[in-house]
Order: structure tokens, then C-alpha cells, then sequence
């Protein structure tokens, strides 16, 4: 079932097939991070999914095993400060051009997550819930998600106060909570209506 659309390429003469797809479009904090994956035609590793539809568990020994057998993984991480300049979608559109140009070899067909095609002089095509449609897209779904989470759980010796190993900046109560008490810190995206609405001070 996964495999449809990544066969489909194939018949059409394409070899090299990425999916793409981010994580951190939602929350307050943090960056958007992007993930860019080549998976080989023998690649064999069951329950890739959707990495929403997965445990935390499962999603880290699958990123392991994605790693392991993939022909090539690229990251693109784009910031706070520029998500606030450039907007979360365009963050987001960024943060996917600059994984696929992390990705060595240099991929001919892109499968991208949402409604969305980036700038790239690539043949690509946009799939709405691509992650759970395209196996390829899956597969930088849980890369994406991991990379991200380590991200915001590196993040708990800096502004220990924010607990952001739990919540990974998304927008629950005792985040919303810690931003009353404390106000934003550094990685809050000021942009964000949640964010200018309950700060108080700034740090």
C-alpha cells in the first residue's frame, strides 16, 4: 500500500525517489525541522508509518533503522527568529529545500507531504497526508519527528523551567501555564498568537 506511488515513479523511469516532510509547524517553540529520505528498492523495514500514528518507542528504533538502510538522509532546520520573519509556512518550504539539498546523491523525484511543492528544479509532486500514503514520505516523517524532539530535549539544561523534553513546545496547559509565570524565552516563536497573548516579560 505504501509503495504505490513510489512503484508508480519507478514505472516512469525515476530511481532516485525522496519523500519529504517536517515536524514543528504547530508548536510555540522551537524550530521547524525537515527530513529528506532515499529509501533503496529492497528496503524491507516493517511498521513505517505516519510518525503520528506511532509511539515514541517505535519511532526512535524505526529512525535507527531508516538510518541504517536508507540510500540517504538530509535535515533542513530552520529557527525561531526566522519563522517569525518569513512565516511558519515559508519556514517550513525552507526547511524541505534544505534537506533535499542535503541528500547526496542528488535525488530525480521528490514525494512531498501536503498541499505544497517547494523551489527546487526537481520533478516533485505534492500528496495530501502523503505520511501515511508514500512510504518514502513516512520514513522523513519519523526522521523529521525524532530530530526534532532531541532538539527540544537538549533544551531542558537552558530554560529548565518550560519542560520542553515533555511537551516539545507544543501548546499544552502547563506550557501555556509556564509562559504566564515566566514569560518567552528564546526559542518562542513571538509571532505565534499564543505566544504574544500570554507573555508578560520577556527574558
Amino acid at each position: 500500500m505504501l509503495w504505490a506511488f513510489e512503484r508508480k515513479a519507478r514505472k516512469n523511469g525515476f530511481r532516485l525517489i525522496a519523500g519529504v516532510d517536517e515536524a514543528g509547524r504547530g508548536p510555540l517553540a522551537g524550530p521547524v525541522v525537515s527530513a529528506a529520505v532515499i529509501l533503496p528498492e529492497t528496503f524491507a523495514v516493517s511498521g513505517v508509518n505516519d510518525s503520528k500514528c506511532l509511539s515514541e518507542k517505535v519511532r526512535n528504533i524505526l529512525y535507527d533503522e531508516i538510518y541504517c538502510h536508507a540510500l540517504s538522509v538530509g535535515i533542513g532546520i530552520v529557527d525561531p527568529v526566522e519563522i517569525d520573519r518569513i512565516n511558519i509556512l515559508q519556514a517550513s518550504l525552507t526547511a524541505m529545500a534544505i534537506a533535499v539539498g542535503n541528500l547526496k546523491p542528488v535525488p530525480d523525484h521528490l514525494f512531498i507531504d501536503g498541499t505544497f511543492t517547494i523551489a527546487l528544479n526537481l520533478p516533485q509532486q505534492a500528496i495530501v497526508k502523503g505520511d501515511s500514503k508514500s512510504i518514502s514520505i513516512a520514513a522523513a516523517s519519523i526522521v523529521a519527528k525524532v530530530t526534532r524532539d532531541r532538539i527540544m530535549a537538549g533544551y531542558r539544561h537552558d530554560y529548565p523551567e518550560f519542560d520542553f523534553p515533555r511537551h516539545k513546545g507544543y501548546a499544552t496547559k502547563a506550557h501555556i501555564e509556564a509562559i504566564e509565570q515566566h514569560g518567552c524565552c528564546p526559542i518562542h516563536r513571538r509571532s505565534f498568537r499564543r505566544v504574544r497573548f500570554e507573555q508578560k516579560t520577556l527574558f
